[in-house]
C-alpha cells in the first residue's frame, strides 16, 4: 500500500497544505507499513533546495522529480529508501530503463541550475519577487471589487477568483472560472503569458526582473479594472 501526494498542491492550482496533515500521513504510513510518496516534479528544487520535504521536515520513502533536475531539458528522476531502490535493476529484480535516462545534455544543464540555485541569496530573491508579484495581483483585484485568494511559498505561486479560503480542490472548484478567462485573456492581450487554467500554479523564475513584476501588476490593475 502507497500514499502519492504532492507536497504542495500545484495541479490543482496552488494549495498549501496543513502541517499537522502531513505530519499526521507520515506517521499513518508508518503504523501501517505503508509507503509515502512525495511527488516533487512542481516543488523539487523549486520552494526550497530540499523541496517540500525539506520545507516540511517531513522524509518520504519514495521522491519523484521531473525536467527540473535537467534544466528544463526533458528528464525524470525518482529517489528514495536504500531497501526500496534495491529493488531496481540491476541490485534487484524490477527492471526500468528509459531512452534519455542520464542523457549528458539534460544533466549538464541540471548541474548547471543546482550550482545557480546554491548560491546564496537564490530562494532570497524567489521569495521576495514572488511575494511582490502574488500581492500585487491580489490587491490589485480586491481594490477593484473583485473576490480573489492565493499566496506562494519560496517562487511558487497562485490564486483563485473566490474569497477563500482554498484549502481543497472542493474549495478550488467555487472559483469564478469564466471571469478567470476574461482576466487571462486581457492579460495575453498586454503581452502577459500566465498558466492557461485557473487550476494552475506559477513558478518565478531568477530571469525575471523587478520590471517585469511591475508591469505584470500594472496591467493585471488595467485588465480587474475592466472585468
Amino acid at each position: 500500500a502507497g500514499v502519492i501526494l504532492e507536497g504542495v498542491v500545484g495541479n490543482s492550482g496552488f494549495i498549501v497544505p496543513d502541517q499537522a496533515f502531513l505530519t499526521e500521513l507520515r506517521q499513518v504510513c508508518d503504523d501501517n507499513g505503508a509507503v509515502l510518496v512525495f511527488d516533487e516534479v512542481m516543488t523539487g528544487f523549486r520552494i526550497s533546495y530540499g523541496g517540500a520535504q525539506q520545507h516540511w521536515g517531513i522524509t518520504p520513502d519514495l521522491s519523484t522529480f521531473g525536467k527540473v533536475i535537467g534544466g528544463g531539458l526533458p528528464v525524470g528522476a525518482y529517489a528514495g529508501k536504500k531497501e526500496i531502490m534495491e529493488m531496481v535493476a540491476p541490485a534487484g529484480p524490477m527492471y526500468q530503463a528509459g531512452t534519455l535516462s542520464g542523457n549528458p545534455l539534460a544533466m549538464t544543464a541540471g548541474i548547471e541550475t543546482m550550482k545557480i540555485l546554491k548560491q546564496p541569496g537564490t530562494y532570497e530573491q524567489l521569495d521576495r519577487m514572488t511575494d511582490k508579484l502574488i500581492n500585487g495581483i491580489l490587491d490589485a483585484g480586491k481594490a477593484a471589487g473583485h473576490a480573489v485568494c492565493g499566496g506562494h511559498i519560496s517562487g511558487m505561486f497562485g490564486f483563485f477568483f473566490t474569497d477563500g479560503p482554498v484549502k481543497c480542490f472542493a474549495d478550488a472548484a467555487k472559483s469564478d472560472t469564466a471571469k478567470f478567462a476574461k482576466w487571462h485573456r486581457g492579460m495575453l492581450e498586454r503581452g502577459v503569458y500566465l498558466a492557461p487554467s485557473q487550476y494552475e500554479a506559477g513558478f518565478m523564475s531568477l530571469s525575471h526582473s523587478e520590471a517585469d513584476i511591475e508591469h505584470t501588476i500594472a496591467m493585471a490593475k488595467e485588465v480587474f479594472a475592466e472585468l
